[in-house]
């Protein structure tokens, strides 16, 4: 295998997925099984191809470096033998005893969708967008205007041209669009004290000391992604455009987020139809300093690897009602968290009237609640706190259909899957040695 191609993370184990991303191009069906290394164990395998007249266009293999006595096999078969996959999949399970892993970038029937395991995986997806950062609708207030759009593609370039590990690159600003900023700036940060979570008021003074947030400056991306890794490993990642919701929700599993980078048009200040740096830096930011936040935030994103679309749709409406547009319970209060509330001057204000319907924070019902995207939301839900909200999407996540758990990795940054026992052992010493340092803690400050 070329050492050079890129590296997909199973279960503990590495391959080169150089071949996952060519399946995916050619709308080809790849699987991953794990055998037994014993005479014939292969044969009997090709024997469940060759007589359903499935033809492999390829096969890799590798010694496991989970079970010493099982081998590890990456193969490639033509999408014209889908119709043949359910019985095959199913045979090697339980006719052969082999561990299965279907991998497809489109979802087909019991296939488990394609997600990145490592955080340098965000790289084959980030270009993948909806729209081109330069793309304005009819309607946008910078449409007719060739400066703006010129100005719009220069973002999206840098975005589309950026790779993980890279700096993000410096942007200097324009007068107008540090006035543009300034007056957004100035409006949210005289409602932050009396309408925004504590924890918000709390990181925001902090951007200002260390990240130069302020009237007359635009903070650089690069700046506040090194603070906000110093504070809970979240990093920021500049994107050329809207993603899908399963590639989005996948980079919060990573704990990366993905940001614009360009600001609204000057004309209207304070209305924008996309997220831009003002929505990012002032909404989102601060609180993915927060570590409970932070933590809720990667779960959402950690229960979307791998499921059906019907629940990325769900994870999306839940992360809609929550980061986007979420209210919380402080004290005898309720504060706003969401980041399409914080950056928004009108309806930061209007959210905590008696206008719009409040309901609690229930991950079951909360997904299934239509929403507008043009317009003030007519309802909103509360979180008790961002520990209740966490537990919450993690109940909810526990009865998403995966033939495995994930667990992030944050010393190589990359996911785990579990799904089985020497992984499960292999959590548990985890566990068992983080347990070992909170007893000695506990017994220090008796």
């Amino acid at each position: 295998m070329n050492a050079d191609t890129c590296k997909l993370l199973n279960g503990g184990h590495t391959y080169d997925s150089n071949y996952i991303e060519e399946s995916i191009k050619d709308n080809r069906i790849s699987l991953i099984f794990s055998l037994k290394e014993e005479v014939g164990a292969l044969a009997k395998v090709l024997r469940i191809f060759e007589e359903r007249e499935v033809s492999l266009t390829h096969i890799e293999s590798r010694p496991s470096r989970l079970n010493k006595d099982e081998y590890q096999f990456f193969i490639n078969l033509d999408n014209k033998s889908s119709t043949a996959l359910d019985e095959i999949v199913k045979c090697l399970r339980q006719d052969i005893g082999a561990t299965v892993h279907e991998l497809s970038r489109d979802k087909k029937k019991d296939a488990v969708p394609w997600f990145p395991r490592t955080i340098q995986d965000l790289d084959k997806f980030a270009n993948q967008i909806l729209s081109y950062g330069a793309e304005l609708d009819a309607d946008h207030p910078g449409f007719t205007d060739p400066v703006y759009r010129a100005r719009r593609k220069e973002f999206a370039d840098i975005a589309f041209n950026y790779k993980h590990g890279q700096p993000i690159p410096h942007v200097t600003y324009t007068e107008q669009e540090k006035k543009t900023w300034g007056v957004v700036f100035k409006e949210l940060k005289s409602l932050y004290p009396t309408h925004a979570c504590y924890e918000h008021n709390h990181v925001f003074p902090l951007l200002e000391e260390y990240c130069g947030y302020n009237e007359h400056n635009i903070p650089q991306l690069e700046d506040v992604s090194n603070f906000l890794q110093t504070c809970t490993g979240f990093r920021l990642r500049p994107v050329a455009g809207l993603l899908s919701s399963r590639d989005f929700l996948a980079g919060l599993a990573f704990r990366v987020f993905h940001s614009t980078q360009y600001i609204r048009h000057w004309s209207k200040p304070m209305y924008t139809p996309e997220p831009d740096i003002c929505h990012e830096l002032l909404g989102h930011a601060p609180l993915f300093a927060d570590p409970s936040f932070a933590q809720f935030s990667q779960e959402i994103g950690l229960a979307s690897l791998g499921a059906p679309d019907e629940y990325i749709e769900m994870l999306a409406t839940v992360y809609w009602f929550t980061v986007e547009f979420g209210l919380c319970k402080q004290g005898d209060k309720i504060k706003a968290y969401g980041a399409g509330l914080l950056s928004s001057f009108g309806e930061l204000q209007y959210c905590l009237t008696e206008k719009p319907e409040l309901k609690p924070f229930e991950p079951e019902k909360t997904s299934k609640q239509k929403y507008p995207i043009t317009e003030f939301q007519p309802v909103y839900f509360i979180a008790e706190s961002f520990e209740d909200a966490k537990d919450k999407v993690r109940k909810f996540a526990a009865t998403i259909p995966r033939p495995f758990s994930v667990r992030y990795n944050s010393f190589t940054q990359s996911i785990e899957v579990l799904d089985n026992v020497q992984q499960l052992k292999n959590l548990a010493d985890c566990i068992n040695s983080e347990i070992g340092i909170l007893c000695s803690a506990l017994r220090k400050l008796e």
